[in-house]
């Protein structure tokens, strides 16, 4: 439903409500109103008749209206006055009351006195017709007015939503392309915040945009270099005259090819994780026995370069997020760390639990990093000059992003034994349960 006609529906609504039941009211507030006159115009008439002395009808009451009686009766009973002849009220006891007479209701007052009893009555429906009479003239004007009213919402409504048919017009302007923010000047308080939002959508769509194109860009630049060499490589094998010049030929060729398929493992990886899709489905999750999962992963590859793989300090400890991805994160740690460290080393895995929440170490015998290089190396294929060691550069940067996601903390640090590396992640404090 549109916010248009949810408000004109709930206005008019609320208005025909309102005037249904401001009719209903007045129109019982002046039927009362009427029968309180007409009572007490009963009332003055009996009082004004209370110290007349009845000597002949005619004298004292002259053309009398028809639509009052008068009848005055003697203290033995006697009916000394009638105004009307037609029409005779029974003789009724002191006050207000209503009395059938000739088929019609009658409103009586009756004032006894020592020396006679008063009696003034009026049809019921005389006040009834005076009442219905007031009570259209004061309604008519009520109920013409509810249409202006009602017009008077309709304009309102449409000028008040013209900010959000503005905004949306804006829109509507916009090239598929064009990803400015859009103007907040003069916009109500109510509708500033959704365009707030919408600019930062859009500053951040741009930046995922631009992060995009920065990522195709340096990915073709990196596959051009493996893609050259597997075809020159190919070229070696085409032209080798002996058996070992094509065994060589063929060695070349596969490490360029695990090369190309590890940057381009490396590529997709990256392409996936998403902040938005990193997040997808968190949960908590138990740190120790995921680093567990991951040094049995790559011991293999450990034992292949003579490299010690193992598990240090391990404490219980539990983190909030998606297991695939911090699975990704702690794997790359290790592989690098495994790839860094010479033969004979040592590559350990810790986790211990902080006031503030988990955090996750792999140390290694390696070479480090230096200071002033421990920025850059999260940059996307960023390799470290002179390293002699084949990667794609993308580890570290997919290790960041996924740290950013999960808004944990990554520092790199030297190792107390050796001058190795040591990544220090922490994670932010798990909720209880």
């Amino acid at each position: 439903m549109s916010i248009r006609r949810k408000l004109l529906v709930a206005l008019l609504s609320a208005l025909l409500l309102i005037g249904l039941a401001a009719s209903g009211a007045t129109w019982f507030a002046v039927h009362k109103e009427a029968d309180d006159v007409f009572d007490y115009q009963l009332q003055q008439m009996a009082l004004s008749l209370r110290d007349q002395t009845m000597q002949n009808q005619a004298e004292f009451f002259p053309g009398f209206d028809y639509d009052f009686i008068v009848q005055v009766w003697d203290p033995a009973g006697a009916l000394v006055y009638l105004s009307n002849q037609s029409i005779l009220l029974p003789q009724g006891d002191n006050g207000f009351g209503t009395v059938p007479v000739n088929g019609r209701d009658w409103r009586v007052f009756t004032l006894s006195q020592a020396d006679k009893t008063i009696q003034v009555a009026a049809p019921v429906s005389l006040r009834r017709d005076r009442a219905v009479s007031m009570a259209l003239r004061i309604l008519v004007p009520i109920v013409a007015a509810i249409p202006l009213f009602a017009l008077l919402v309709f304009l309102i409504v449409g000028e008040g939503l013209k900010p959000l048919e503005e905004i949306a017009a804006a829109i509507r302007r916009r090239a598929p392309t064009s990803l400015e923010p859009l103007p907040d000047a003069g916009l109500p308080e109510e509708v500033r915040p959704m365009v707030s939002e919408l600019n930062g959508l859009l500053e951040r769509l741009r930046e995922a945009i631009e992060t995009q194109k920065r990522f195709t860009a340096d990915a073709a630049h990196e596959l051009r270099s493996p893609l050259t060499a597997l075809q020159l490589q190919i070229q070696l094998v085409e032209r080798a005259r002996s058996r070992e010049e094509l065994r060589d030929a063929l060695e070349q060729l596969k490490a360029g090819a695990r090369r190309a398929s590890r940057l381009v493992e490396q590529m997709l990886t990256m392409a996936r994780l998403a902040p938005e899709a990193t997040l997808e489905e968190p949960a908590a999750l138990d740190l120790d026995r995921l680093a567990a999962s991951v040094v049995a992963e790559f011991e293999p590859l450990a034992e292949a370069k003579a490299i010690e793989l193992r598990l240090g300090r391990v404490e219980p400890a539990r983190a909030i997020g998606q297991e695939q991805a911090l699975h990704t994160l702690a794997g790359n740690l290790v592989d690098n760390a495994i790839r860094y460290t010479p033969p004979g080393g040592r590559v350990i895995v810790e986790i211990r639990s902080e006031e503030g929440g988990a955090v996750l170490d792999v140390k290694d015998t390696g070479p480090g990093i230096p200071a002033e290089a421990r920025q850059r190396v999260f940059d996307r294929f960023y390799r470290l000059p002179g390293s002699g060691v084949e990667g794609s550069g993308l580890g570290l940067a997919i290790v960041k992003q996924i740290a950013d996601a999960h808004r944990a903390e990554i520092t790199l640090g030297e190792t107390e034994i050796d001058r190795g590396l040591e990544v220090t992640v922490r994670f932010p404090k798990a909720p209880a349960g």
